[in-house]
């Protein structure tokens, strides 16, 4: 299979003039060929799919029910698949459907082609910054889209962005989010990307998917994340104190530099709202266009969510 993906993913867009377009409601495993592991992970792995009526290929990701009722999960996943197949946006990698057998849950996933941005910027080490700003503006309109809908992610990072076949970002993983109109207090997701609020146990809101932003955009172009530390205590410290420094590059602008200051601020209420982060000289300097999603592909994802 995994010689015919590159195909396939072209197949997928060109299948859109077909005149009998599939709409299977009903899934199991006999609807899928099987190929390679895409990743692994605490609860089960993931696969490359292929649904045999369609020849569309998608991504499977198989969770064991054991490990579900071992780490009393039931509530999250239930709320990560009710989220994300509520969502429908181009920067949002899509959950199509789901099935169960004795043993296992099967979600069925949009496939993201070139994988995660964690390995793109370890094996580059960092981004330019039109890469950077390119990807930091898909990401603020996915996430305009999901606090439009009360959907707080709490969980953005390099592992759980994704590229598509045409190196488009998607959101992944919504395992720690959440959809409310009021603040949260449970302290969720990955140590270097937390806000202080949620350092400090105090209620938070969607304020702290822009403070991630900030923590990302300084990934982004300097390779690590800003208060990383030797201990988790020293950076719980140094997120707190928002011990913010820039080493010298001359890779990085001052402008980008502006950008990453007015989102890592302690006072959510005072970081960068979305809306002026799309407005921001670095970002129209520097982002191309690769968030919006063509007619072609807006036609693709209907029939892809018709399957």
């Amino acid at each position: 299979m995994d010689s015919q993906i590159q195909e396939s993913s072209r197949t997928n867009e060109q299948n859109q003039q077909r005149e009998q377009q599939p709409s299977r409601k009903q899934w199991s495993l006999h609807d899928f060929d099987i190929g390679r592991p895409l990743g692994k992970g605490k609860f089960g792995r993931v696969y490359l799919a292929r649904e045999k009526k369609s020849k569309y290929i998608v991504a499977l990701k198989v969770i064991f029910k054991e490990q579900i009722e071992k780490y009393r999960l039931h509530h999250q996943l239930r709320r990560e698949m009710e989220i994300q197949s509520s969502l429908s946006h181009p920067n949002v990698l899509r959950l199509f459907g789901w099935f169960h057998d004795g043993e296992r849950i099967f979600l069925i996933l949009e496939y993201a082609h070139r994988g995660e941005i964690y390995r793109l910027l370890r094996k580059s080490g960092y981004l330019s910054e039109k890469q950077a700003a390119t990807y930091i503006a898909s990401l603020t309109q996915a996430l305009a889209y999901c606090h439009d809908k009360h959907v707080i992610h709490r969980d953005i990072k390099p592992e759980n962005l994704l590229l598509d076949f045409e190196g488009r970002l998607k959101i992944a993983d919504f395992g720690w989010s959440v959809q409310s109109r009021s603040k949260r207090h449970t302290m969720c997701g990955t140590l270097d990307y937390l806000a202080p609020e949620m350092v400090e146990n105090k209620a938070h809101d969607y304020a702290v998917d822009n403070w991630t932003l900030g923590v990302l955009c300084y990934e982004f172009l300097y390779g690590v994340p800003p208060f990383e530390a030797e201990s988790q205590k020293d950076t719980f410290r140094r997120i707190m104190k928002v011990d913010l420094s820039f080493p010298p590059t001359p890779h990085v602008s001052a402008e980008a530099k502006n950008l990453i200051s007015r989102l890592l601020v302690k006072d959510s209420s005072k970081r960068l709202s979305l809306q002026k982060i799309m407005e921001h000289p670095w970002i129209v300097k520097n982002a191309s266009s690769m968030g919006t999603c063509s007619p072609a592909l807006k036609q693709l994802d209907k029939i892809l969510m018709e399957l």
